[in-house]
């Protein structure tokens, strides 16, 4: 479904034969595919805990990276020495790990490695969510109200939320992933979380920097993903709605939004592009803002990398986002203007987890011992499972996503439960129940939801789980013998 305009362009890049992927999991396989497609050799790093992980089988080389099964996906030095040693042209950090870190694109540029994403100097300015600020601001951007600079102290923050007015929310500046937020609904709060957030952002970043900022109370989260080439041309590829989320992690991602008009679509698409342009954006990123209640966009932040989400963009505009990275990367002009983009449809992504919602959606971790992926039509799969693997506890939760399209609302919604149904994963609890019990709720099936969505609906946790089929055979030849007396 390409619903672009065709261009001179080459497919095959010119310059890269080889990436190495600094990454693991599905995002890993994603990569991998695309580079198949582009003729390009792809090279998967892994520690010990991931030997037997689907990104090793995939890529055309692997190489092990130590037994620690974290820190030498972080070892950014290594990881390039690496790439060099391998014969690889770029490197493709995927998300998470080093993919928002200017260090490893400061390295690969010394080493000759092209990496495929923006500039150190974007990665750095849009990871400091106060440099992100003022750049927008000097864009004529609308922001959230809150401080332009990092708090001295908790009496400085007492002064400013009493400016503001509660509720506020207190952030780590160089923040990401939902970690290193806290709401404060009043004085008593905020001077109880000041100093758990700090210690949050110190742990969780490096940096105790935080900043302060008006609570935008239910919000939409939309999110615009932008790409823009090395030759000056930047566009929009339309927004997704994140709205449906869990302490600030998305769960269900939808495209384009069904809560916004035309107008808005087109509103907050041309604000995105001139935030790429701002900044001097260059290869793939999202630009995401706040909808509150009284239909003002506020600026929220700019993701410096590919988004998990990116399955559900793609699928309504027919464009292959990663293809585009390697391409731009190469020094390639985008294949098309903004006027040549269209997006047809709805397209829904499930980040499936393998965590158990109704135990306080613990983590999930252990082997696989039956998965069938969902098909059918309209149906997408990017998933690092198959039947037998044992999924290691080191890493985040997600073990799969689904993607799912359909021409409208109703449509993704039905093809989205049958889908869910369709999916097989036993051995470990997953998410998938709870996003079933999401789809038949009317609320969400009137496509006006917000950020309190799954908060305000703690019932739709009481559902019934499907139990694997052997259980219930092994249980009801169990029956048969009692009543027999064997």
């Amino acid at each position: 479904m390409i619903l672009c305009a065709a261009s001179n362009v080459k497919n095959v890049s010119s310059v890269i034969r080889k990436i190495l992927i600094a990454n693991r999991g599905e995002i890993a396989v994603r990569i991998v595919r695309a580079c198949k497609e582009l003729g390009i050799k792809s090279v998967a790093i892994y520690t010990d805990a991931d030997r037997s992980a689907l990104h090793v089988k995939k890529a055309d080389e692997a190489y092990n990276i130590g037994s620690d099964p974290v820190v030498g996906y972080l070892n950014a030095h290594n990881i390039v020495n690496l790439a060099v040693a391998s014969g690889c042209d770029a490197l493709h950090p995927g998300y998470g790990f080093l993919s928002e870190n200017p260090v490893i694109a400061e390295v690969c540029a010394r080493r000759g490695i092209k990496f495929i994403g923006p500039s150190p100097k974007v990665i750095r300015q849009m990871g400091d969510k106060i440099q992100a600020r003022l750049a927008m601001i000097k864009a004529g951007i609308p922001v959230i109200p809150g401080s332009d600079h990092n708090l001295a102290s908790v009496e400085e923050a007492r002064d400013l939320a009493k400016g503001i007015g509660y509720p506020v929310m207190l952030k780590a500046t160089n923040g990401g992933g939902g970690r290193g937020i806290r709401r404060c609904d009043s004085e008593a709060e905020l001077l109880k979380n000041f100093e758990r957030v700090v210690s949050e952002a110190s742990k969780a970043f490096g940096k105790p920097e935080i900043f302060i900022e008006k609570c935008v109370v239910n919000p939409k989260h939309i999110e615009v993903q932008i790409i823009g080439d090395s030759h000056g041309n930047s566009v929009h590829l339309y927004e997704r709605d994140c709205s449906i989320q869990r302490r600030n992690q998305k769960l269900i991602e939808i495209a384009p939004s069904p809560q916004l008009t035309e107008a808005q679509r087109e509103y907050i698409g041309k604000l995105a592009v001139r935030a790429a342009k701002a900044v001097g954006y260059e290869n793939a990123g999202t630009v995401e803002f706040l909808l509150d209640s009284d239909n003002q966009f506020y600026f929220m932040e700019m993701n410096t990398r590919l988004q998990v989400e990116h399955t559900i963009t793609e699928t309504i505009t027919g464009i292959d986002i990663v293809q585009e990275q390697i391409r731009i990367a190469d020094g390639m002009r985008l294949q098309y203007k903004q006027e040549d983009i269209r997006y047809r449809g709805f397209a829904m992504e499930f980040r499936i987890n393998a965590e158990d919602p109704q135990n306080g959606f613990l983590p999930s971790f252990g082997r696989i011992s039956r998965y069938y992926a969902p098909g059918g039509p309209g149906v997408r799969t990017d998933a690092a499972i198959y039947s037998g693997y044992v999924i290691p506890p080191y890493y985040d939760s997600m073990c799969a996503k689904i993607t799912v399209w359909a021409l409208n609302w109703d449509s993704v919604i039905a093809r989205g439960l049958r889908t869910l149904d369709d999916m097989v994963v036993y051995g470990v609890k997953t998410t998938i129940p709870y996003y079933k019990e999401i789809l038949k709720n009317e609320e969400f099936r009137t496509g006006r939801f917000n950020t309190s969505f799954v908060e305000a609906h703690p019932e739709l946790l009481n559902y019934a789980v499907r139990r694997p089929p052997e259980l219930t055979a092994a249980a009801i030849s169990a029956a048969i013998a009692a009543h027999l007396g064997m």
